[in-house]
C-alpha cells in the first residue's frame, strides 16, 4: 500500500530505470516532450551523473519504493552567461497524476534551485490542450515569458511551445499560490 503522500528525496541509482519508464511513457503516448523514442537507462545514468556535477537537483517523489514521479533542473543554454538560469523538468506515473505530486516535487526542486545559485527557472511547456502544466508553475509564481509556435511535429500534429520564467530572487513568487 503506498503512503498516501510520497517523500521528495534526491534521486539514486536504484530509481532510474523507474524514472525510464516513466518518460517513455510520455514519449510514447503524448506531446509533453518532443523526444520521438524514449531514452535508454544507460541514457539516464549519464543525465543523472552529468546534474549531479554540476550541483543540479535531481529530485524524486517516492512512494515505499514506487517513484510517483521525478523533477530535475538543467542547463538552460550552454553559453557560460546563462549559467544562473535553468529549465525544469517534470512528470509523474500515470498512476500518480492529479494528487499533488506535482506541487510537492516543484516546490522541492524551486528551493534546491535556489541553493544550487540558480537565478531563474525556465519551463518549455508543449501546448498540448492539457492545461495541468501551466497551472501547475503558475501557481507557483511562473509567468508567460513567450510562445514559439509550430516548433514541433509529433503524432501527426504541429505543436506550440509556451515559455514560462520564475525569478527566484521575487520574494512575492516566492509561495505556492491557492488555485
Amino acid at each position: 500500500m503506498s503512503p498516501e503522500r510520497p517523500s521528495v528525496r534526491s534521486v539514486q541509482v536504484d530509481d532510474i530505470e523507474q524514472v525510464a519508464e516513466i518518460y517513455a511513457h510520455y514519449v510514447r503516448s503524448t506531446v509533453a516532450t518532443f523526444d520521438e523514442v524514449p531514452p535508454t537507462v544507460e541514457v539516464w545514468r549519464r543525465r543523472v551523473d552529468d546534474l549531479g556535477t554540476a550541483g543540479l537537483p535531481f529530485l524524486v517523489a517516492d512512494a515505499d519504493g514506487a517513484i510517483a514521479g521525478y523533477a530535475y533542473a538543467s542547463a538552460y543554454r550552454p553559453k557560460p552567461a546563462y549559467r544562473h538560469t535553468v529549465e525544469d523538468s517534470i512528470y509523474l506515473s500515470p498512476t500518480w497524476t492529479g494528487k499533488g505530486i506535482g506541487r510537492l516535487l516543484l516546490a522541492a526542486l524551486l528551493a534546491r534551485c535556489a541553493e544550487a545559485g540558480a537565478r531563474q527557472v525556465v519551463a518549455v511547456v508543449a501546448d498540448s490542450g492539457d492545461p495541468a502544466s501551466v497551472a501547475l508553475h503558475r501557481a507557483f509564481g511562473f509567468e508567460e515569458a513567450g510562445r514559439l509556435k509550430a516548433v514541433g511535429y509529433k503524432h501527426d500534429r504541429w505543436i506550440d511551445t509556451l515559455l514560462l520564467q520564475r525569478d527566484l530572487n521575487d520574494p512575492a513568487a516566492g509561495h505556492e499560490r491557492a488555485g
